[in-house]
């Protein structure tokens, strides 16, 4: 493993209870980062064990307000934020656009985009007053292809890339990287929102012919969260096992 030189920086990782969000904890980790991780499951927080200490804050990130003190007792405690990962998200359930219930509809677009946006509005201040800060939004394949059944996670992941390269060129005069990566399904909790049917759709869109590894997106998100990335902004790093090739 490439050992990335994140000590003395401090990151946030949001969903970072499990799956992608656990993984990427636990790299930064072992690249000397302190982590705070934002998540709504309580339980789940509670329960995580981690060879290295780290600071949970029970955060919904749909909630301004929530997202705003998660912000404030994440300065208290480590007296600034370098590093942010928006990586929490749902999938949603798997259904025709024109059948797709309402509810599951907002739920989606509230955690997978607002949410984004929420955490980028709180904390990008604090960079821009340090002249520092990288930030990592965690979209997907399906925003650029969009899947069908899966149509909000699809439109909220591409409003992802969207709202990452607009950013990404407000803060492009200041020593700020903001950049999202477009990763192909891994086998994590998500699955367990989408029918057999999508999942096999997904797979079968893969040439490797096999789902991502969340070490793998961990790797690809501790060089982008560093010092070392200091040039490219507003991008979109595919990982999508040759899916994707523009």
């Amino acid at each position: 493993m490439n050992k990335i030189d994140l000590e003395n920086k401090v990151a946030v990782v949001t969903g970072g209870g499990q799956g992608f969000g656990l993984a990427i904890v636990e790299r930064l980790l072992q690249s000397g980062a302190r982590v705070i991780i934002w998540d709504k499951d309580k339980k789940l927080l509670e329960e995580l064990k981690l060879e290295k200490s780290v600071h949970k804050i029970i955060t919904d990130v749909t909630n301004f307000e929530s997202v705003e003190e998660s912000t404030k007792e994440s300065i208290s405690k480590h007296g600034t934020i370098d590093i942010l990962v928006n990586n929490a998200g749902i999938a949603g359930p798997s259904h025709k656009t024109w059948d797709y219930p309402l509810e599951d509809w907002h739920q989606v677009i509230d955690i997978d985009l607002n949410g984004v946006f929420y955490c980028c509005r709180c904390i990008v201040p604090i960079m821009i007053n340090n002249n520092y800060g990288r930030i990592v939004n965690i979209a997907s394949i399906a925003g650029k292809e969009g899947n069908p059944n899966a149509m909000p996670y699809s439109a909220a992941k591409a409003g992802v890339i969207a709202l990452t390269k607009s950013l990404g060129k407000e803060l492009a005069d200041k020593n700020i990287a903001v950049n999202c990566v477009t990763p192909a399904a891994a086998k994590t909790r998500i699955f367990d929102q989408v029918s057999k049917e999508h999942i096999d759709y997904m797979l079968s869109k893969i040439p490797r012919n096999r789902f991502a590894k969340v070490e793998e997106l961990a790797s690809m998100v501790s060089w982008m969260v560093s010092e070392e990335n200091s040039f490219t902004t507003g991008a979109v790093f595919d990982l999508s096992g040759g899916r994707a090739t523009y």
